[in-house]
């Protein structure tokens, strides 16, 4: 079993996005009981809360279930639970590096690193914009999952 977790500032939209949409191609693949997935965030305001509004309506529109997550921060344990944690940016790396104890520190990766065919690491925050930025965070999210599942397929 191969445990991811997706982190963002806030975990309402760019985490739960990047779950959503990796549990779906793990279906799809064949791989749903081999790999699991939560997200979290850096700097969750409120604990508990329901994904953005705009970012469920992104992925049920393409079809996606959103599930029944709610906001959470992440802690030291996750750094032990978890294979891989995926930042969805810099920023979120960076703070991930600063409470991650060094032996687990292997385990951090950008999530776009999976999207080879991209020349973008950084997921962008959408929460501030409009509906296309939540379509754009879709697009990338789609592109890094694809790649992350193939490489649960492969990796040993």
């Amino acid at each position: 079993m191969t445990k991811l977790l997706m982190v963002c500032m806030g975990n309402i939209c760019r985490s739960p996005m990047a779950q959503a949409v990796t549990l779906h191609l793990a279906e799809v693949s064949g791989l749903a009981r081999n790999i699991q997935v939560d997200s979290a965030g850096t700097h969750v305001g409120r604990c508990g809360m329901h994904p953005d509004p705009r970012a469920a309506t992104a992925l049920s529109g393409r079809g996606y279930r959103i599930g029944k997550s709610r906001s959470r921060q992440v802690t030291e344990r996750d750094f032990e639970r978890y294979d891989l944690v995926l930042a969805m940016d810099h920023a979120n790396l960076n703070d991930l590096l600063r409470i991650c104890p060094a032996e687990q520190s292997h385990k951090l990766r950008l999530l776009l690193e999976f999207a080879q065919s991209l020349d973008v690491r950084d997921i962008p925050d959408p929460y501030y914009g409009n509906v296309q930025g939540f379509e754009r965070v879709l697009d990338l999210c789609e592109a890094a999952a694809r790649g992350l599942v193939k490489h649960c397929q492969t990796a040993p």
